[in-house]
């Protein structure tokens, strides 16, 4: 697994082909063995792929031309909004999307109870590690993947399309990949390792 983790990169640019949907299916039952705080497994998988893929990145493409008008959801990250534009070019690109689901929590959109807030970190952390799952499984096929949170320019478009009123913690991207970037710099490690 060692060399998945090193192997893995985020990708921006796919080859049109479809994923293979047992492969889809490995990636997303690796996802399930991930540790949840309480083994909650507070996630869900909704795979998008051709036809239902394009409107998902319509919804998403129409969420952000809102959001540049509006600056409703995310008014201090205006700035960010031509990446999220970006990320529009690459959902079009990749073949397949995979919407991930907090089917314990609402919208991260209002406010909620300090206790609240904890169980809702945990989740998103339960999440995070099912990703990664995910991911590295997509590596050792030899896919690419690209982990999205440009979703939050958008949020309200997406659920509403999704049917959902589960937390969309972001989108996966997977496909076979077009480029090959190198890997990204590190911080030193002697900087973020402390024993005591």
């Amino acid at each position: 697994m060692i060399k998945e983790i090193e192997d893995r990169r985020s990708i921006r640019k796919y080859k049109p082909d479809r994923v293979n949907k047992t492969i889809i299916e490995d990636m997303i039952y690796s996802a399930t063995l991930a540790p949840s705080a309480k083994n909650r497994q507070p996630w869900k998988f909704i795979v998008y792929q051709g036809d239902e893929k394009d409107k998902l990145v319509e919804v998403m493409q129409q969420g952000i031309n809102a959001e540049k008008i509006s600056h409703e959801l995310m008014p201090e990250w205006v700035f960010a909004i031509p990446d999220a534009e970006n990320t529009v070019r690459i959902m079009q690109e990749a073949p397949c999307l995979i919407a991930v689901l907090n089917t314990n929590q609402k919208t991260p959109f209002s406010g909620i109870e300090n206790e609240k807030r904890i169980v809702e970190i945990c989740d998103s952390l339960s999440i995070g590690a099912a990703i990664q799952n995910m991911i590295l499984t997509a590596t050792g096929y030899g896919l690419g993947t690209l982990w999205i949170a440009n979703t939050c320019f958008a949020y309200n478009d997406l659920v509403d399309f999704i049917g959902t009123d589960c937390q969309l913690t972001g989108l996966v991207a997977v496909g076979i990949a077009d480029e090959s970037p190198d890997k990204r710099p590190r911080k030193p490690f002697e900087d973020i390792i402390e024993f005591r």
